[in-house]
């Protein structure tokens, strides 16, 4: 574990106690009343100010600066995911059947509260002003990060920063990307509808299952030969569902997948060639093809400034060997909704040792909670300093 100058031995026990009670009582995307309850009772208790112009069971709150000149946003999200968890000797296993937090979530809300704490505890310290935001619904659409950003919490604030604890990244490590750091996340929804009839007659029908073939090996082509060869971009299907027997064939197929890009031009270009591609294949076998494009997460963008900022406070805090360069990821987050209206940063806490083996959404996931100082420390220290 990284040496911390802030966190001392009873501030850790407390940050993991919350994070059991966390763990044990999961709660889905939108779903985290509790949760936020939990949060609004200790934050209450703590003397910080709960801001109620937000939507539940989002918790927004406010705790003045000393100068008050500038305000730091700092963010941690709290919903857990549909997996059963597996494990059967650990105390801490969920209560909540079919829920569990396998992403790391219950870390994150119980290291921003154990932020607020010292903050309350230090008062005389905080300069800045802090805004603390306990999102709900980040696995989920429509997500939680935008809804707050419409809602107005960046009102005013100035940079805003937030952490994961990341699986794949050694305990003891900070890294981050900057600049274009985590993919956008847009989904499609294609129905093909043809003609169904007999499999021993398939001059009298349309075969939307042959069509779809078609279209799961057109849609490789935009990345490999529409997309510019230094863009990033993926094309994944999720899902083929059509007909049911041997012999039939069936009327309609339905083909589901995901588009991701590191620049919002990428998955523009992306969608409009999928969307011709399926409208002008389908209609070469007579068929038509109705494509939906659900609109979810937009690329994350780690600002410059603050990323040197924070590798710079990294190396101060915890030693220059700490940070590491990580690459871009083609995963997402809508962490990226605050870093498209404000400078900061999303920055990566490595936690990879042997008690957190298993990666992140998998049913045995869990946390190192020796990294969780290190965590506390960052957030601390990025929000004083600024």
């Amino acid at each position: 574990m990284l040496p911390t100058k802030l966190v001392d031995s009873a501030l850790k026990a407390w940050t993991i106690e919350q994070r059991r009670h966390f763990h044990m009582n999961p709660e889905l995307s939108g779903q985290e009343f509790e949760t936020a309850a939990y949060v609004r009772k200790t934050l209450t208790e703590f003397g910080i100010s709960i801001d109620e112009n937000y939507s539940a069971p989002n918790v927004v709150a406010y705790l003045q600066g000393t100068e008050g000149k500038k305000t730091i946003a700092l963010r941690a999200d709290m919903d857990a995911l549909p997996i059963e968890e597996e494990g059967e000797n650990k105390p801490y296993i969920s209560r909540n059947p079919g829920v569990s937090h396998a992403c790391g979530h219950d870390g994150h809300t119980a290291i921003l509260l154990a932020v607020a704490k010292w903050m309350s505890s230090n008062q005389d310290q905080v300069k800045n002003n802090i805004k603390f935001i306990f999102q709900s619904s980040e696995e989920a659409s429509p997500s939680g990060a935008e809804q707050l950003v419409k809602e107005g919490v960046l009102d005013g604030v100035d940079s805003i920063f937030g952490i994961h604890l990341m699986q794949n990244l050694p305990i003891g490590k900070i890294g981050f990307a900057t600049g274009p750091a985590m993919a956008s996340c847009n989904d499609f929804d294609i129905k093909i509808k043809g003609i169904g009839g007999h499999g021993g007659q398939p001059q009298d029908a349309i075969d939307p299952i042959y069509i779809a073939s078609h279209l799961i090996q057109a849609f490789q082509s935009v990345v490999s030969r529409s997309l510019h060869p230094l863009h990033a971009g993926v094309i994944s299907f999720g899902g083929i569902q059509a007909g049911n027997s041997f012999n039939v064939i069936p009327s309609e197929a339905r083909l589901t997948g995901t588009i991701r890009a590191m620049t919002y031009e990428a998955a523009d270009l992306m969608h409009t060639r999928t969307k011709q591609l399926t409208e002008s294949i389908c209609a070469s076998f007579g068929a038509t093809g109705d494509y939906e494009y659900i609109i979810g997460t937009p690329p994350l963008y780690n600002h410059p400034e603050a990323c040197e900022y924070a590798e710079k406070i990294i190396a101060q805090t915890f030693g220059a060997d700490t940070f590491s360069v990580m690459d871009p990821s083609m995963g997402a987050e809508d962490y990226s909704y605050y870093l498209k209206e404000k400078m900061g940063a999303f920055i990566n806490v490595g936690m990879q040792s042997n008690k957190s083996e298993y990666p992140h959404h998998h049913p045995k996931f869990d946390i190192d909670e020796n990294a969780i100082p290190t965590a506390i420390e960052l957030m601390i220290q990025l929000a004083l300093n600024k």
